[in-house]
């Protein structure tokens, strides 16, 4: 009989902990959902804006503008903010050193305000 090599798996530092390592990755991959949402917001905002309307005043056109700019740069940051989490996630799960990010969570978060802001003085404007 033809014997079937079997190669030896080793348990790595990873598979330790592999629900906690499952989990980091859903929240990053839902950070990442986030962030492409909250871009798809600010060009929705902008294109319906001069699609919709005709100019309505400079003011409400800077904000338009101001929406869609902010909008992808906080998707950017998000998506960095999220990435960096994530990979330190990795480390401290292995060490068992897990902190929570709770300044990354206050400072997306009161990003998100500001932009919020923003819709309600397009909208109380246009």
């Amino acid at each position: 009989m033809g014997g079937v090599k079997r190669e030896k798996i080793s348990v790595t530092e990873d598979s330790k902990y592999i629900q906690q390592h499952l989990a980091n990755e859903r929240t990053y991959l839902a950070w990442i959902r986030t962030a492409i949402a909250i871009i798809g917001v600010g060009f929705l905002v902008t294109n319906l804006h001069y699609n919709m309307k005709e100019s309505l005043s400079e003011v409400v056109d800077f904000i338009a503008n101001i929406i869609g700019i902010a909008s992808v740069g906080l998707g950017i940051i998000t998506i960095i903010i999220a990435t960096i989490v994530y990979l330190k996630k990795i480390s401290s799960i292995n060490h068992q050193t897990f902190i929570s990010s709770k300044v990354s969570i206050i400072t997306l978060s009161v990003f998100i305000i500001l932009i919020a802001v923003l819709f309600g003085a397009y909208f109380i404007l246009a």
